[in-house]
């Protein structure tokens, strides 16, 4: 079984803060895309059963998730801005259904 080779810690001082630094980062970037992707999920969820109180109020907690991590560069603000894009036309088209039938 072949595994990865160990990488050799930096020498100098400010390499080894510096990965130091990246481990913090990394975690920090791993829990709000974490959080980023739990909070689309949601709300395609609640558009899946149907329930448009639930899907509107879940979308309103995810802009403000999808604006923190594109505001941090975690995700490109463009990839944001689809995500609410979409999420909205599918949570409108969920209200506007029960009206018309």
């Amino acid at each position: 079984m072949a595994t990865k080779p160990k990488k050799k810690n930096p020498r100098l001082a400010s390499g080894r803060k510096r990965v130091r630094q990246d481990v913090k980062i990394n975690a920090a970037n791993t829990s709000l895309r974490s959080k980023y992707r739990t909070a689309v999920k949601n709300v395609e969820k609640a558009v899946l059963t149907g329930d448009k109180a639930k899907a509107t109020e879940l979308f309103a907690k995810m802009q403000a998730v999808v604006d923190t991590v594109a505001d941090k560069g975690i995700f490109h603000k463009n990839k944001a801005a689809r995500d609410k894009s979409r999420l909205s036309t599918k949570v409108k088209a969920l209200v506007a259904a029960p009206v018309a039938a």
